[in-house]
């Protein structure tokens, strides 16, 4: 998909702005909620307006796409995120240059990611922050299942060379956000409850969630991510 630069340019104003105005009404300010821009449909070119823009969290949702363009654009001192499902084969590719990992949804995997980071010049962190995805209460999407989340969590936490900060979700479709409003806020009350309960080293901090079409909710109710696309290059 080719944008024009200016648009693009507007695009992110506006979603910031509005990135702003939602931590405002939930009592925070705009740097505490990061944008991680969705790049998986557009250019290269578009990447490098981001980051001529300030944008520089971009998320990818295939693993091998975001192993090539890392590579590629490595110039922009981009921070990527793999936000999309991550099978186990894959984690070797999304593992080197990674800022975060969204998408662990099982301690096989995470496991895989403790193990390629115990591999000496593979990567360029010892800890992989990383998510533990929470399934929203679609059959067909991944995730753990919110009752299983503190067993899960804990045999995570323990992995060597994993740190698990917080939980993401992948909120259902819906055409109007208050409709979703309360996925998010169970996916902050179960953080919350893990903190409380859980065996983790540490408190998770991060809540990943929210996206074009309800990322000012999102907000709203904590998180401290949102993955946006569309918004910014429509």
């Amino acid at each position: 998909m080719i944008i024009d630069r200016d648009r693009i340019v507007s695009n992110l104003r506006e979603v910031t702005d509005r990135l702003a105005a939602a931590a405002a009404r939930s009592g925070r300010t705009p740097d505490a909620v990061r944008l991680v821009a969705v790049t998986k449909m557009v250019d290269e070119e578009a990447l490098r307006t981001l980051a001529s823009a300030g944008q520089k969290a971009v998320g990818e949702n295939r693993a091998q796409q975001l192993r090539d363009r890392a590579a590629a654009l490595r110039d922009l001192g981009l921070e990527w995120h793999m936000i999309g499902r991550l099978q186990r084969k894959n984690v070797k590719h999304v593992v080197p240059s990674s800022a975060m990992i969204h998408s662990v949804d099982s301690v096989e995997v995470a496991a895989e990611i403790s193990k390629r980071l115990a591999v000496a010049g593979t990567a360029t962190v010892n800890h992989m922050p990383c998510l533990l995805e929470i399934n929203s209460g679609e059959a067909q999407k991944a995730g753990v299942e919110p009752a299983a989340a503190a067993a899960v969590a804990s045999a995570i936490a323990a992995l060597p060379a994993v740190d698990l900060v917080g939980l993401m979700t992948m909120a259902p479709l819906a055409d109007d956000a208050q409709a979703v409003r309360p996925v998010f806020a169970a996916l902050r009350n179960l953080r919350d409850r893990l903190n409380r309960e859980a065996a983790l080293p540490h408190p998770l901090t991060e809540l990943s969630m929210g996206m074009t079409q309800d990322y000012e909710v999102a907000i709203e109710e904590g998180a401290t991510i949102v993955r946006i696309g569309t918004a910014l290059f429509r």
